[in-house]
This record gives structure tokens, C-alpha cells and sequence, in this order.
């Protein structure tokens, strides 16, 4: 077999691994928080510290795969995931669990910072599109059959084995890497942008921990407005050093194409809206619903499965047609099956959200491989690695500021009808 499609299955397997993990993630939290004893808050952080670990690691990682060598980084990103993913699931307590999740989420950025780059040096421009739909496909098979893996393994076996289960398919992963996986043309000017690293990480963390922590302390509260806005100087503070540094790790001249930064809002749009909302809506199922966890897992079948069937054949048309198109139509789509998956009343069954589930799935399914395609296909192959990394930080940044803000949304709103139910009620006679 010819060392690309090596190349394609080692980057298959390994997203297989890094997209099983969230979903099944998802399924397991009731379990997760009934076994350690966890708030709803460390539940936000169980989903959260994975994705602020990738967010804020994964330019530097991109920068680092162009100047050290993709397969390098890939194979260590790996390592760390698979050693993270054992502390994880012998976790006593929930501190423990969400550092080791955002552990897990370093190793989770070396490999999603480099994995589209190392498609893009192995393909051509005319056989990238299709190996793309086959990388898309994975990760809509990954989603479709993780919930269901999830709820199995969270049945029969506990929790833990959510995590253990990534062991031996890490190894398996790693040793391909090593013998099959040729190390491509390096960046020699890369450098690792500390300033910009440190700015933007604090940025994103100061504005999570504002969401999470807002309706405890309160919006108005001193710790809050000092988080919010120490997160928009931080901010102003990384776009400046971006501006000034030869050679940034966010490169803001690429957001002058219009595809490119296109794509960057989609990606941010598109996993602070339908991919935030799989956390409250398993544990609505779970716990409203009182389905088990094999059983929440197969109710996400359909939004799965048809956004792993659709992939492919969008990854197979954007080679003939507009990149915008898919994009614009992807989002209509997700934005409509959101919409209808609203104004759920207490009696309802999960058949109610099986409309929206339908709609979105063919949106994502039509969305997902023309983002990778529009990652990489603007820059020169040596900077494949970082234009990969900021795709993949907006989606990151999309999931963690999504569900802090959702969670705030929920925690308001059950607060709200809390009180408007003490105000009405009758005071006990006597």
C-alpha cells in the first residue's frame, strides 16, 4: 500500500480516537457525576478543560509540527493523550478527572494541529479533496458510533472504560506513525510565539471561567467584570503582538480571504451552537427522560449517522463547487434543526427532538470536510500545519466559550423559574 494511504489511516485512526472520546464523554457524564460525587459545574468542566486544553495549545502546536516535523508532533501528541486517557480513567475525584482532561487536551492539539497537514503533503490538490470526504467520513463515523459505544461501555463495564478503551488503539496508532508515516518538508523560520501563546490562553480561560462562574457570583460582581475584562485586554494584547511579530502563530493576514476566514466563523458557529448543545441534551435524556446510557446513546443515531453518509459525497463536490456554498448551506441547515429541536414541553418524548436531530445531521454532514478543505487549500504547503491549527482552534474555542455560555443560559433561566414558582406560591396558612 502507497505510504499516503498509510498516512490517511494513521490521521483516520487517530481522529477515530480523539471524536469517540468526546462523544462517549458526553454519554458517561451522569454516570461520571453520580460516581465522584461531581457539581454541574465540574461536569461543564469535564468538557471544558479538554477543549481550552486544545484551543490554546493548538497554533503553537501547528507552528511547532511545521518546524520540528508533523509526524513527529502527531506521534508525541499520541503518547500524551493515550498516558492522559489512563490517569482519566483511574480518576478519584473530579479535580482529577479535568486536570487529566486537559492534559488529554494538549495531546488532543498535537494531533488535530498536524493531522490535515499531514493529508496535505501526501495528496495532491486533486486527490486532497477526496481524501479529505474519507477523513470527514471517519469523523462523522466516529460521532454516529460514539454515543452508542459510550453508553455499552458505561453500562457493562463503567465509566472508566471510556477512557482505558484509547490505550491500545493509541499504541497501535503510534507504532503505525513511526514505520509508515514520512516526515514532510519542515518550516525552518517557525518559531514558537510565546507572548502570543500566553496572551491568548489567558484570554480564553478569563472568558470561560466568567461564563462558568457568572451566575454564582453574579454578573455584576467584582471577579466577574474583572474576568471579562481582563479577557478583552488580554485579547486586544494577542491581536497587537499578532500585528508586530514576524513569523505569528495566528497569522491575521489570511483572514484577507474571504474563504478563509469564512471558514473560521462557520467553525466557531457551528460548535458553539449544535455541538455545545450534545452535553445538555444527553443529560436531558439521561436524567429528564430516564433513558440509560446505551439508550441516550442510540437516540443520537440519527444525526450521527447521517452526518457520517453525507460527508463523503460533500468532500467529493468540493472539488467541482464553491466551498461557500456548502458553508452557507451547512449552517441553514444546523440553524433550522436547532430551531426545531425548541419549545419542548415536559411530556414530550425524545421523538420530539428527532426533526431537528434529522436536519442538523445533513448540515453537518455538508459543512464539515469543505472547512478542512478551506483550512489548508489558501496557504503554501510548508504553512499547512499552522493554517490547520487555526481551524481547528476556532472549532475548540466554538465548543468551551458554547458551553460555559449555554450552561450560564440554563443555570439563569432554572434559577429564574425557581423563583417566579416560590413568588406564586401560596404561603402556608397559620
Amino acid at each position: 500500500m502507497a505510504l499516503k494511504w498509510w498516512t490517511l489511516l494513521a490521521v483516520c485512526l487517530a481522529t477515530f480516537m480523539l471524536l469517540v472520546d468526546v462523544t462517549v464523554v458526553n454519554v458517561a457524564l451522569p454516570a461520571i457525576r453520580s460516581d465522584l460525587g461531581a457539581t454541574f459545574t465540574d461536569m461543564q468542566w469535564v468538557v471544558d478543560a479538554y477543549a481550552l486544553g486544545l484551543a490554546t495549545l493548538l497554533l503553537a502546536s501547528g507552528s511547532l509540527g511545521d518546524l520540528l516535523g508533523r509526524r513527529r508532533i502527531f506521534a508525541v501528541g499520541i503518547a500524551i493523550f493515550v498516558a492522559a486517557s489512563l490517569v482519566c480513567g483511574l480518576a478519584g475525584s473530579p479535580t482529577m478527572l479535568n486536570v487529566a482532561r486537559a492534559v488529554q487536551g494538549v495531546g488532543g492539539a498535537m494531533m488535530f494541529a498536524t493531522a490535515l497537514a499531514l493529508i496535505a503533503q501526501e495528496f495532491p490538490p486533486n486527490e486532497r479533496g477526496t481524501a479529505i470526504g474519507l477523513w470527514g467520513a471517519t469523523t462523522g463515523f466516529a460521532v454516529a458510533v460514539g454515543p452508542v459505544v459510550g453508553g455499552v461501555l458505561t453500562e457493562h463495564l463503567g465509566w472508566e472504560w471510556i477512557f482505558f478503551v484509547n490505550v491500545p488503539v493509541g499504541l497501535i496508532t503510534i507504532a503505525m506513525t513511526l514505520l509508515r508515516v514520512p516526515e514532510g518538508e519542515r518550516d525552518t523560520t517557525a518559531r514558537i510565539d510565546w507572548a502570543g501563546l500566553v496572551t491568548f490562553s489567558g484570554a480564553l480561560l478569563c472568558l470561560v471561567l466568567a461564563l462558568i462562574r457568572g451566575n454564582d457570583e453574579g454578573w455584576q460582581s467584582t471577579p466577574i467584570l474583572g474576568l471579562l475584562a481582563a479577557s478583552a485586554l488580554l485579547l486586544a494584547a494577542f491581536v497587537a503582538i499578532e500585528l508586530r511579530r514576524e513569523g505569528p502563530m495566528l497569522d491575521l493576514h489570511l483572514f484577507r480571504i474571504p474563504a478563509f476566514t469564512g471558514a473560521q466563523i462557520t467553525a466557531f458557529v457551528l460548535h458553539a451552537s449544535m455541538f455545545s448543545m450534545f452535553l445538555y441534551l444527553v443529560l436531558y435524556i439521561q436524567n429528564i427522560l430516564a433513558y440509560s446510557p446505551l439508550e441516550a446513546g442510540l437516540r443520537f443515531l440519527p444525526v450521527s449517522l447521517l452526518s457520517f453518509l453525507v460527508a463523503p459525497v460533500a468532500g467529493k463536490l468540493v472539488e467541482r463547487l464553491p466551498v461557500r456554498a456548502f458553508l452557507g448551506a451547512g449552517l441553514v441547515l444546523v440553524g433550522a434543526g436547532l430551531l426545531l429541536m425548541s419549545g419542548i414541553d415536559p411530556d414530550d418524548d425524545w421523538t420530539t427532538l428527532l426533526p431537528g436531530f434529522i436536519v442538523a445531521g445533513i448540515g453537518i454532514g455538508c459543512t464539515n470536510p469543505p472547512l478542512a478543505t478551506a483550512a489548508i487549500g489558501v496557504v503554501e504547503p510548508h504553512r499547512s500545519g499552522a493554517a490547520s491549527g487555526i481551524n481547528s482552534t476556532f472549532r475548540q474555542v466554538g465548543i468551551a466559550t458554547g458551553i460555559a455560555g449555554l450552561g450560564a443560559l440554563f443555570q439563569a433561566r432554572v434559577t429564574d423559574k425557581l423563583t417566579d414558582a416560590l413568588v406564586s406560591a401560596p404561603l402556608p396558612s397559620g
